[in-house]
């Protein structure tokens, strides 16, 4: 008798837990070590500074979904946007193919007349932060707004809050957009009430800080938008992807939809028609009345959506994330511990609202606010006294096959592209200040693996690779 298309579904979908079980045992999460476990070779298995971590249920959930074969974004992709807005406690997430995209969609949203006099219009000022990621910044300048770049604390890698009121000015200044950087939320405190103050508009790229917490609430959560990330290093991984969390507007939610798909005004998903109703019953800008709504435009936008296999997958990792983020604070913990005698050469990473570390944990300021941080990764600071360089120590690590990475672009300011755009354009951006702290962290900064896929045998060749070497001195 022949087998039905479910039954051979199934069939396919067993052997594919089967094939990944024994192809992907690298990639499995340290805490469920493969059976039999993967060896590590000091010195020629190489320690990654991050990876894709996953199991036999995400291949087969994205089996599953290209089987089914509607690719485009669908029923998996809302079933995740509903997930991790539930997860995070926010009013909505919209997904789309990167975190960068996401970055986009996110300052681009703000530039819709749907938003009125809060609109942001070309020549507007964004407050955003010297060393980071370029496209935290980039979307700034692609919408014809101006960044505006405070330095950053080279202790906790976040913007000097203090600088914010020099920053502001009257009329110009509407926005702020910084990063919870390395996993450490910045001073939520501080911004939040420096944008209610000054009714700016906060965006809060939240792409290495998922699972982070301020005052006990998520990071990602504060903001009127906030930006995830995918990508493999990323917290959880799609493979590729990104979303914009929508903190409480379903007026926003509208705006980014619509720059995610192609600009158009239609809210319909992928695959239906007439939400609204009235599909020819509009008349908008200068076109007929009842022109077909699913092909009305009323911004400027992209095609930034993922495929639905990709949001399958996320589906399954969203169910492992507070795993991933425990593991990700004992492997920082760890690490801390470990290194402490290195105090001499090093310092190390200091929460937000923290003043110290000891073996018992940290010390905190006065201010009553604490921070719970989802470590994207191990900061080392070359001290500035120390007898190599952090380009000297970095190469080290390489030839040690330990993964390292500089803190992303620097200070974003010294890169051949804002050179230029200094020379093509002076007023393309502001500068506050001498920005020492952002060169400190591009002259002195580097960061090693916590992800959830490092082993405590490589972690213990980690710390004994980095004790050798400044034993050398």
């Amino acid at each position: 008798m022949a087998k039905t298309s479910a039954e051979i579904k199934a069939e396919i979908l067993r052997l594919t837990r089967e094939f990944s079980r024994l192809a992907h045992a690298a990639n499995r999460p340290a805490y469920t070590p493969a059976e039999p476990p993967v060896p590590f070779v000091p010195g020629q298995t190489v320690v990654p500074y991050a990876g894709r971590v996953f199991s036999e249920q995400e291949v087969e959930a994205a089996v599953s979904a290209t089987l089914d074969f509607w690719l485009t974004l669908g029923r998996e992709g809302e079933a995740f946007e509903q997930k991790l807005a539930a997860f995070l406690g926010v009013k909505s997430t919209v997904l789309c193919n990167s975190g960068s995209s996401a970055n986009l969609l996110a300052v681009s949203a703000l530039s819709s007349p749907r938003l009125g006099n809060r609109r942001l219009r070309p020549g507007d000022e964004i407050i955003t932060v010297a060393a980071g990621f370029p496209t935290t910044v980039a979307p700034i300048i692609q919408n014809g707004f101006v960044p505006v770049f405070i330095d950053n604390d080279p202790a906790t890698l976040n913007g000097r809050v203090e600088q914010l009121s020099e920053a502001y000015r009257e009329g110009r200044t509407r926005a702020v957009f910084m990063a919870h950087t390395l996993g450490n939320p910045f001073n939520l405190s501080a911004v939040t009430e420096f944008c209610r103050q000054h009714n700016l508009w906060l965006i809060e790229d939240n792409c290495d800080a998922l699972g982070c917490r301020y005052d006990g609430k998520f990071t990602g959560t504060f903001g009127d938008l906030s930006t995830q990330s995918f990508y493999p290093p990323h917290h959880m991984t799609l493979g590729e992807g990104g979303a914009v969390n929508v903190g409480q507007s379903r007026k926003l939610r509208v705006i980014v939809e619509s720059f995610r798909d192609w600009g158009r005004d239609c809210w319909c998903a992928s695959g239906k028609d007439n939400t609204c109703g009235k599909r020819y019953d509009w008349q908008l800008g200068e076109l007929p009345k009842g022109y077909d709504h699913k092909y009305i435009y009323s911004h400027l936008g992209y095609n930034l959506k993922p495929l639905d296999i990709q949001a399958a997958i996320g589906c399954v990792q969203l169910e492992k994330l507070p795993q991933f983020i425990q593991a990700r604070i004992d492997n920082w913990d760890y690490l801390r511990r470990q290194l402490a005698d290195c105090a001499n050469f090093f310092e190390f990473m200091l929460p937000t609202h923290a003043t110290g570390w000891t073996p018992e944990g940290f010390t905190w300021d006065a201010s009553g606010h604490r921070t719970v941080c989802s470590w994207f990764g191990f900061m080392l600071r070359v001290r500035p006294d120390a007898p190599f360089t952090k380009f000297e120590f970095a190469r080290h690590l390489d030839e040690k096959k330990i993964g390292n990475r500089m803190l992303f672009g620097g200070n974003l300011v010294r890169q051949p592209v804002w050179q230029q755009l200094r020379q093509d354009r002076p007023d393309a951006f502001r500068v506050i200040g001498d920005l020492a702290g952002a060169d400190r962290i591009m002259n002195e900064v580097l960061f090693i693996g916590t992800y959830p896929g490092l082993t405590r045998p490589m972690l213990d060749y980690l710390v004994d690779i980095i004790r050798a070497f400044v034993k050398k001195f």
